[in-house]
């Protein structure tokens, strides 16, 4: 079974932006139990000068737990929060703990996922069907509602949470434990300037499995974010045809990779998102 581990101590800087509750770190799958590849070179973080974290070279996956405010009695919906990177890095914070944060202020609890970087897709697409899995596993001990656990993903993470609610058909690697028997389809997903939905002609990408039983999903994406519109509206039309609930909030200007701290009028999605999660 996964197993706790302690939480590194964060920048004072980040650590204003968490929830008051102190999150957990659970390692995904038991050792040497792991299916799939490895990292070649140990976990290490890439510099920028941004102030933000970017972690390559994930060979151990990691959930990290960040519950609701434990004044809400009730249980509470979850969001798997899948960071972005082109999947060469996974920006912990910025596309992370701060969505973490987000979400518990809306009284959503909120599980950030490390997955396996750099390059490695089928890693990270194992590590986000067995997240979901654990989650809803745990729901009774976590406080959560089982049935509605979804995912958000940012850029390659929202490719990430793309594959995850169109492929959990057919699980991307043996069951091992009674943790992969429990479903990993997520109940709904928000992809937030996603990357790689649509081939180079324009067509929606062809890992992307249009005959399931896709969730609900939420578009957020800027028409000036030239490098990846075109998937948005692609993925967006096919489940259009599908008769799959979605909605896309498109914005004219705003870039890509701004998380939380977009210009206007990119700046309204997280207001909008929330409006969507609660009417779900």
């Amino acid at each position: 079974m996964p197993f706790l581990r302690p939480l590194l101590v964060l920048p004072l800087s980040l650590s204003l932006q968490l929830p008051a509750a102190e999150p957990e770190v659970i390692d995904l799958w038991p050792a040497r139990s792991m299916p799939g590849k490895l990292a070649a070179a140990p976990e290490s973080e890439v510099p920028r000068n941004d102030g933000f974290h970017r972690i390559t070279n994930v060979s151990q996956p990691t959930l990290t737990f960040f519950p609701a405010p434990l004044s809400n009695k009730q249980p509470a919906p979850a969001v798997i929060v899948c960071p972005g990177g082109a999947y060469k890095y996974v920006v912990t914070d910025k596309e992370g703990s701060e969505i973490a944060a987000w979400l518990n202020r809306h009284g959503f609890s909120a599980l950030v996922l490390k997955y396996r970087v750099p390059d490695n897709r089928d890693g990270a697409l194992m590590d986000l069907q067995r997240a979901i899995s654990l989650t809803r596993s745990r729901a009774t001990s976590w406080h959560l509602l089982p049935d509605k656990i979804g995912v958000i993903g940012f850029s390659a993470g929202g490719h990430l949470a793309a594959r995850a609610s169109s492929t959990f058909d057919s699980r991307s690697y043996p069951v091992s434990d009674p943790i992969d028997r429990v479903s990993c389809r997520p109940d709904f997903a928000i992809l937030v300037y996603p990357a790689y939905l649509a081939t180079p002609d324009g067509r929606t990408s062809p890992d992307l499995n249009l005959s399931a039983a896709i969730p609900p999903t939420l578009f957020v994406h800027t028409d000036d974010d030239s490098a990846h519109i075109a998937g948005s509206k692609a993925y967006h039309k096919s489940l259009n045809a599908a008769r799959i609930p979605n909605q896309f909030l498109l914005y004219p200007t705003g870039g890509h990779g701004y998380a939380l701290h977009a210009q206007a009028p990119a700046n309204a999605w997280p207001d909008a998102a929330i409006s969507w999660l609660k009417s779900r």
